[in-house]
């Protein structure tokens, strides 16, 4: 097995007033070249938008955009015509593909959002745009990992271009889980998004990450009042 480390306070940070940013990969005006990307995770953003402020419309292509919003509600209009809003507890899922525009706004005057932001490489370029989000309630189980992305398009979860898998885990008392690698060649970015956890030797606090990879298998440990992001893609 291999592993790489990455607390909260090394990512990247951005400032722009209306936005507070985490970079836990090189984006935008934050370049690390040893965190270019985890195979073919590309981008985790930790974002805290103001109330009423937000990302104007923008280009994306050839990429999966997870978006998960841990607070508040995200508002997102795009060029495929989707009006909605996500809010914690749901799930967003655009694939590019050939290309779309985008914006997304803090809906709420009164109440900041915090979400994170993923992107995925895809295995396939120049599909046709889509958009996607559910809410994931039902998917939800305590004390255990559950899938909310995965590749197959008539599963419960959501699904991507691309053999990654997204798995939360809610834990409201110390619990150890198992985790198998789905395929053979991926890695897993497990990120921490409260409390804590020990996992292939290494203790993760909130917003800490490790990447795991050459390896089948692993256990975690979570402490109570934790919750967790697994990201298993392609290493290459």
């Amino acid at each position: 097995m291999k592993k790489t480390l990455h607390t909260s306070e090394t990512r990247g940070a951005a400032n722009h007033g209306w936005l507070q940013a985490k970079h836990s990969f090189s984006f935008a005006n934050y370049y690390n070249p040893e965190r270019i990307q985890f195979g073919a995770l590309r981008v985790l953003n930790d974002d805290i938008i103001a109330p009423g402020m937000g990302f104007g419309t923008h280009p994306h292509n050839n990429m999966e955009i997870i978006t998960i919003p841990l607070e508040g509600a995200l508002e997102h209009k795009d060029s495929m015509d989707n009006i909605g809003v996500i809010e914690a507890d749901e799930i967003q899922v655009m694939s590019a593909g050939t290309g779309v525009y985008h914006s997304e706004y803090n809906k709420n005057k009164d109440q900041q959002v915090n979400l994170l932001q993923l992107w995925v490489m895809p295995n396939k370029k120049n599909v046709t745009p889509r958009y996607d989000q559910k809410s994931i309630k039902e998917l939800k189980k305590t004390n255990a990992l559950y899938p909310v992305v995965t590749p197959e398009s008539n599963g419960d979860a959501l699904w991507i271009h691309q053999d990654a898998w997204f798995h939360l885990g809610d834990f409201n008392q110390k619990t150890e889980v198992n985790y198998t690698l789905h395929k053979e060649g991926n890695g897993v970015y497990a990120f921490l998004i409260e409390g804590g956890a020990e996992i292939a030797g290494e203790t993760l606090h909130k917003r800490d990450a490790i990447g795991l990879w050459e390896t089948n298998t692993f256990s975690l440990t979570a402490q109570e009042n934790t919750r967790i992001l697994l990201i298993e893609v392609p290493m290459n």
